[in-house]
């Protein structure tokens, strides 16, 4: 319920609710001032502009960017990711049917094969693909020229950029997590595409158990919207929000099951921890990396457990939100 991915289906429903302009984008205000001057710019010179890296984690909004990238500049959009190509003939392919001024999204960018990397380095620069034509000692290189355009790349893992890709960006935008005031607007705004009353109070409630990500927000008010369809009179109030919530088992704090059981097998069957990662998945039933990159991220964040060189500890926080005492040995206290 509250982990930051997307399916293909949330993503249609997402689709309804985007933003279709910056003035109409929530929050990242930073973000938003420095990419309407590179756009506006752009605009004024009557050229494509640099191409834009957006990071950050998943659920912020570097999809929906660059589809309003691709609507302030006037142009169309082609959207494709880095696992989807494997060899630089994919991209070649994709490069080679662009048009002028044309915006390519390239989600998960981090994914993307060496060899079309490498491909990618000199489309960026030099607009232009060396397309290979035979094999062997007689093969040849066909240089290919492109018209320009900008990429748009989007990764949740920016480190994993070799520098000589993240080096062609001219503009690199990092997108942080939302605060509670910017998440009751973007819940107000989907309320009113969705066409479903909702009360101030219970847009605050949403926002807070929303941890910091208006995908979650837009995914916890059509839960709520459900359930007032369903058991209640229509009307999203504070009654309604607090009751949907507790159906779908997220607290005040956004935890849901699953953190729920890290942070309860950490203070019940391990004292507090250290725990290793490997031991902690097996003990609440999921894998290693699901625990590692769905529940850990936030639960760090919010302070709930720490990371230390011999595994996951809990922390006051966590005894304190679970109602436990924290034991007096102090196994948490460096954390």
């Amino acid at each position: 319920m509250v982990a930051p991915g997307a399916d293909d289906l949330e993503r249609a429903a997402e689709a309804a609710l985007r933003p279709r302009s910056l003035d109409d984008f929530v929050g990242q205000k930073i973000v938003r001032d420095q990419l309407s001057l590179v756009l506006h710019a752009a605009l004024g010179r009557g050229a494509a502009p640099d191409h834009v890296l957006l990071s950050g984690p998943p659920g912020l909004g570097k999809t929906t960017l660059a589809m309003i990238i691709a609507t302030e500049l006037g142009t169309s959009l082609r959207v494709t990711s880095g696992p989807a190509i494997q060899h630089a003939g994919d991209l070649a392919a994709v490069l080679s049917s662009l048009e002028e001024g044309e915006v390519l999204f390239i989600d998960e960018i981090h994914r993307l094969a060496r060899p079309a990397e490498e491909l990618l380095y000199v489309a960026m620069e030099d607009f232009r693909v060396d397309v290979v034509v035979g094999k062997g000692a007689g093969a040849s290189a066909i240089p290919l020229s492109l018209p320009p355009f900008t990429v748009v790349g989007a990764t949740t893992r920016a480190g994993l950029l070799p520098a000589p890709l993240r080096d062609r960006f001219g503009f690199t935008g990092h997108l942080d997590f939302y605060d509670s005031e910017d998440l009751e607007r973007v819940v107000v705004r989907s309320a009113g595409l969705l066409g479903v009353p909702l009360a101030h109070a219970a847009a605050h409630e949403i926002a807070g158990r929303s941890r910091g990500t208006p995908r979650v927000a837009n995914r916890l008010l059509r839960r709520v919207r459900d359930w007032a369809q369903v058991r209640g009179d229509g009307t999203l109030d504070l009654a309604a929000a607090r009751a949907a919530l507790e159906v779908y088992e997220v607290d005040r704090l956004g935890l849901d099951r699953l953190d729920r059981a890290v942070l309860r097998a950490l203070c019940t069957r391990f004292g507090g921890g250290p725990v290793g990662l490997s031991t902690l998945a097996v003990t609440v039933g999921e894998e290693g990396e699901t625990v590692e990159t769905v529940a850990e991220p936030y639960l760090v964040r919010e302070g709930l457990i720490g990371r230390t060189p011999r595994g996951r500890v809990a922390t006051p926080a966590a005894w304190a939100h679970l109602g436990l005492e924290p034991p007096s040995d102090g196994l948490f206290a460096a954390v």
